[in-house]
């Protein structure tokens, strides 16, 4: 498990997801529209110049793993680290029925939730690639929560947000144990991705059940 998961990009656009992605043997990044994630077979040394040619130069690119110099033709936007958390909790409480099953009909309304909230790369396809549930209030979605990335049986979860005007009433809490409820049905292990500064959520995976596992370097990076 920590080997895919200390390099679950690659893996993820390489294995299961790979028709959800463009690229070649020596790197690959989710296709427009999705995430904006890209990885690479050795994270130590990413060969960003094959991927070049699937990249165009207004986009802005995920990647974790490595540091030091960025290679010429690319320049680094931003850089942090996360921590990555994997279910190590009981199994969760019941679903709440009154959770909504996102559909292609409510990808606009993810996009306005995840661009106001901003719990990470996000894209308009972004819910293709795996579960996605919301909390409505009438017409209007608040809350939601969906799957990512996936390799061996390592499911993530993600898109995690709440609009603010509806936060500190537990959405984001029943949103994530729905999912973890599927997941662990299926055999499948959670796990998810955390800034190391968003002390507030690390806080509330740990309280849930999530355990920390590693931590790495993340970076945005563009062609130049």
């Amino acid at each position: 498990m920590q080997q895919l998961l200390s390099n679950i990009l690659w893996h993820s656009l390489n294995g299961a997801h790979r028709a959800y992605s463009a690229g070649t043997e020596a790197g690959r990044r989710y296709a427009k529209g999705f995430s904006p994630i890209i990885g690479f077979p050795d994270q130590q040394r990413p060969d960003l110049a094959a991927l070049a040619p699937f990249c165009a130069p207004d986009e802005h690119f995920y990647c974790d793993g490595w540091s030091g110099a960025v290679p010429a033709g690319w320049q680094l936007e931003a850089e942090s680290s996360m921590f990555k958390m994997v279910w190590a909790g009981a199994l969760p409480p019941e679903p709440d029925p009154a959770l909504v099953r996102l559909r292609a009909e409510h990808a606009e309304q993810a996009l306005a939730l995840a661009t106001l909230t901003r719990p990470g790369p996000f894209g308009p396809r972004t819910p293709e690639l795996g579960t996605y549930y919301g909390v409505f209030d009438g017409a209007r979605l608040v809350a939601m929560a969906g799957e990512r990335m996936f390799a061996g049986n390592l499911r993530e979860i993600s898109g995690v947000c709440t609009d603010p005007q509806y936060q500190g009433r537990g959405l984001a809490r029943k949103l994530m144990y729905h999912l973890i409820h599927d997941q662990l049905a299926r055999q499948e292990v959670p796990f998810l991705h955390v800034m190391h500064d968003n002390h507030g959520a690390y806080q509330l995976y740990a309280r849930m059940g999530f355990s920390r596992q590693l931590e790495s370097v993340v970076r945005v990076v563009s062609r130049a």
